[in-house]
């Protein structure tokens, strides 16, 4: 049971019942402490009513930015405060949908009907027995199967990679890259 609760259940029964405090607060198990205790917390209504105003304003900002922004403004605010009143006001930057899945089959990518029409290139990579590693980029033809071309170093750079495919008689032959 909230405070606030606590304090109407005993005005009613100081009202209603004719009970005094001290016996309504022992009734519903409360502090008399807690009956008496009068806010002294300021007036937040413009606070309040400004933050409303950029939340409208700034849909996609939460109470932090809100913060720097009144705080920007002259306004002195704690965080926790503010983030109160943000709850108060059932503030919430709403959440964003997820990534968009296609529906459904997609379409088969067309196969190549004659050989060297279309290739394939991958990287493989493998260590040798006193631990170097070593890349293997592999072209293949996907039309026939055929690989076209392996280069087998310790470092490949792009350009070593580029050079040694054009320089395959095959793939110059054909002109596709």
């Amino acid at each position: 049971m909230t405070p606030a609760a606590k304090r109407k259940a005993v005005s009613h029964l100081i009202a209603n019942h004719g009970m005094s405090e001290r016996r309504a607060c022992k009734a519903i198990g409360g502090c008399r402490m807690t009956v008496r205790y009068n806010s002294r917390r300021p007036d937040d209504a413009f606070v309040r009513e400004r933050m409303m105003m950029i939340a409208r304003e700034r849909r996609r900002f939460g109470y932090r930015r809100l913060l720097v922004l009144l705080r920007r403004e002259g306004h002195v605010v704690n965080h926790k405060k503010l983030f109160r009143l943000y709850r108060e006001e059932k503030l919430a930057v709403r959440r964003r949908n997820g990534r968009k899945r296609a529906i459904g089959m997609r379409a088969p990518l067309a196969k190549p009907l004659v050989p060297n029409e279309c290739w394939a290139l991958d990287f493989v990579s493998d260590q040798l027995t006193d631990g170097r590693r070593f890349r293997v980029p592999t072209v293949v033809d996907i039309c026939t199967r055929e690989c076209i071309g392996l280069i087998a170093d310790a470092s490949l750079s792009g350009q070593r990679v580029v050079r040694s495919l054009i320089g395959s008689s095959r793939i110059e032959a054909s002109r596709k890259w």
